[in-house]
């Protein structure tokens, strides 16, 4: 059932009669359909989900301002306070990890299990991750030499398919996340951590799920899934499921 949050400035669809004890956030470019196979299995084993479109993405308006990652954090505190009633687990998938983790650190007594998959960024790329010649297109446009039309051509030629995807604010926010350094927030990370990742994920391969493993002091596991890429929620709905399922057992147990 889809569900207003936040003075209409959230939307998300629920799974379950019983409070939500899950909170899944998906990835960049896409909507709380990715888990709606996962959140209905745990719902029919009495687990209440709520799949939230972040904000502009799905029914979910744009936020107001700009920021990456730890900024969606900050619109989205209210709304895990008022869901952590129960033994709360906090699912994040891409961009929506990244949002996960940011909030899984700064909330830490609410969330009592994070699940990840594809994600996060462990660090930014020193000036940029741009392909060198557009980088010198920005620098034409902005001394003048260039139009916006011409920066635009070139955005669309060298820029990644999100980044061309993106238009105005959306585009500002992906660039910040981009931009963001996620192993601080790792090292300070006190919650138990679930790693689902798919082997042939090309986005962020599992290297960089061994390397979290590492920074994280909080007790740890990480799941590898053969045959699956960076879509996890859509490719393996069934073992991201069964990783949800024992976070929230490790949740109510605790």
């Amino acid at each position: 059932m889809l569900r207003v949050y936040d003075e209409g400035r959230l939307f998300g669809e629920t799974y379950g009669e019983d409070p939500p004890r899950v909170l899944w956030l998906h990835g960049w470019g896409r909507t709380s359909a990715d888990f709606a196979v996962s959140a209905r299995t745990l719902a029919g084993e009495g687990v209440g989900s709520l799949c939230l479109d972040l904000p502009g993405f799905g029914s979910s308006p744009l936020p107001a301002g700009v920021g990456g990652a730890q900024f969606y954090a900050d619109a989205l505190v209210g709304l895990l306070r008022e869901l952590a009633t129960e033994p709360l687990v906090l699912v994040g998938h891409s961009f929506g990890g990244s949002v996960a983790l940011a909030l899984a650190v700064r909330e830490a007594p609410l969330v009592k299990h994070l699940v990840l998959t594809g994600t996060p960024r462990l660090s930014a790329t020193p000036g940029g991750s741009s392909p060198a010649a557009y980088r010198w297109w920005r620098w034409a446009r902005r001394r003048g030499l260039i139009s916006e039309a011409r920066l635009e051509r070139a955005r669309q030629r060298y820029g990644s398919l999100d980044y061309r995807n993106a238009q105005g604010a959306l585009r500002e926010i992906l660039v910040a996340s981009v931009n963001e350094n996620y192993a601080p927030l790792l090292a300070s990370l006190v919650v138990p951590l679930t790693l689902v990742w798919g082997e042939d994920d090309s986005d962020v391969p599992v290297e960089v799920a061994e390397r979290a493993m590492a920074l994280v002091s909080s007790r740890a596991r990480l799941r590898t899934l053969a045959g699956v890429g960076h879509l996890t929620p859509t490719e393996a709905p069934g073992a991201l499921s069964d990783a949800v399922r024992d976070a929230v057992r490790d949740a109510l147990a605790s």
